[in-house]
């Protein structure tokens, strides 16, 4: 074998076996929504998984290694909670969660009810928006790890920082002035991921009531038995009945980008539904100014309903 020949072997050996390490593609049976049995079968394997806890009492019990990552480190102001932290908060806290772009994470919720779900899809959208490339949720979150029966531990759990610097792409998002585009231009399908008390403007908790112009209701709890999603072909099945036609964009919102994420989560990750976007800042920002909306009650109808809703809460109905 000539010198050239020997070389170019030698050059074919050590990219297979790049292409063949772990930090190319997703460890072995990964799986984009995991159940209890499925994740511990992963931290067997590859221990240098990242579990983040993001919602929940971590020092009251969490997952054997699993890192504090409180939901609201990825939010924005009180007064806009969808919008995006700015780059270099987020670059200091993936860091700081010991996270880089190879790092296999699974985002664990506490499991109380399906809005918690909300937080582990907002956080994944984000870490995938950053660059993360092997991402999980925990189906049923913390609750369905410890009723299957699992170790669960009080220990504290440090980590060692990264030096990951993320690039942020908006392959995955849709901005306010791109959804005023599309719906002047009706080039999208507006999913309001709400109930459908807030989609018909019966009930607002930020922002105006009302929804986007030209919007379908696909409400987030539907894909739910408790805190769990439903088995995949009734995922399906709810997503095929849907009745909105497709369009080259779908775009997924709600209050502030929480129960919508779930719905991104489910069309974009689950069914695959190509150029599917979260719009983060969604009603609290899209409200802010005289924006096209459907459904908008009249001030008295709008003040009646707040008034029922509020005598209701007084006596518990």
């Amino acid at each position: 074998m000539t010198t050239y020949r020997l070389f170019s072997s030698l050059l074919l050996c050590a990219a297979l076996a790049f292409l063949a390490s772990p930090s190319w593609g997703a460890p072995e049976r990964w799986h984009r929504l995991m159940e209890p049995q499925q994740l511990a079968s992963i931290l067997a394997r590859v221990p240098q998984t990242r579990v983040l806890q993001v919602t929940g009492d971590h020092a009251a019990g969490h997952i054997p290694g699993a890192v504090a990552a409180p939901y609201a480190l990825f939010r924005g102001p009180q007064e806009n909670p969808g919008q995006l932290p700015e780059l270099g908060e987020l670059t200091a806290l993936v860091q700081r969660l010991g996270i880089t772009a190879d790092t296999p994470v699974v985002v664990v919720h506490q499991g109380s009810n399906a809005a918690d779900f909300g937080a582990a899809a907002r956080v994944y959208w984000t870490l995938k928006s950053l660059g993360v490339q092997d991402l999980a949720i925990l189906n049923g979150g913390h609750a369905a790890w410890s009723a299957a029966g699992m170790p669960v531990s009080t220990d504290p759990v440090s980590v060692t920082p990264s030096q990951f610097t993320p690039q942020w792409r908006d392959d995955w998002r849709v901005t306010t002035s791109e959804v005023e585009a599309l719906v002047a231009n009706g080039g999208a399908r507006l999913i309001d991921a709400r109930p459908p008390s807030f989609f018909q403007g019966l009930q607002a908790s930020t922002g105006l009531p009302g929804t986007i112009r030209g919007a379908g209701n696909l409400a987030f709890e539907s894909f739910f038995d408790g805190a769990r999603l439903k088995p995949r072909a009734q995922v399906s099945a709810i997503r095929a009945a849907y009745p909105q036609p497709d369009a080259p964009v779908t775009v997924s919102f709600c209050n502030t980008g929480h129960q919508a994420a779930v719905n991104w989560f489910i069309l974009s990750e689950l069914q695959n539904v190509p150029n599917t976007r979260l719009y983060a800042e969604s009603m609290t920002e899209w409200s802010l100014q005289a924006r096209p909306m459907d459904n908008q009650p009249s001030a008295l109808r709008h003040y009646w309903q707040m008034t029922t809703d509020w005598i209701g809460t007084l006596f518990g109905a």
